[in-house]
């Protein structure tokens, strides 16, 4: 099974509950950054951390909630080395490994509710990056990547 990190604002803490729970059933380990209020945080506080774990090697696969997975999404993107893709639909949680290698998604609380968030957790996980005709596609964002990481 796959070692996955996971944290959400306080927007985000029941889905990232209901996802947690789903996710050790089907025998994930998984690492809960917190939070684990309804006290207000900011979504950044969240996303750089966990987003820097995965950019480290210490897990595969990251997932973040925050109220539309947006800023959660913008945030991650910020670390050097995160393909993270804001996730509400069947084909863009496949095509967001698939296609783009995203090791992190991220989702709306306030969008998609917890059914449908299992789902597209599932299909995420349950897919692979494709390579083929993705591949010098992703190299150009990690090209992207690195110029702007040597620029810094």
């Amino acid at each position: 099974m796959t070692k996955i990190v996971i944290g959400a604002d306080h927007l985000g803490v029941e889905l990232k509950r209901a996802i947690v729970e789903h996710l050790r059933a089907k025998g994930h380990e998984v690492t809960d950054l917190g939070v684990d209020s309804v006290e207000a945080v900011d979504y950044p506080d969240i996303a750089k951390p966990l987003a820097e774990r995965v950019a480290s090697g210490d897990f595969p696969r990251g997932i973040l909630i925050c109220g539309t997975g947006a800023g959660m999404a913008i945030t991650a993107n910020k670390v050097p080395g995160v393909r993270a893709v804001c996730v509400q639909d069947p084909y863009t949680a496949e095509r967001a490994i698939a296609s783009n290698n995203a090791q992190v998604i991220t989702l709306g609380a306030q969008i998609t509710g917890a059914p449908v968030a299992r789902m597209l957790v599932d299909i995420w996980l349950a897919n692979e990056f494709q390579g083929g005709r993705s591949t010098p596609k992703v190299a150009k964002i990690d090209a992207v990547d690195a110029l702007y990481r040597k620029a810094g």
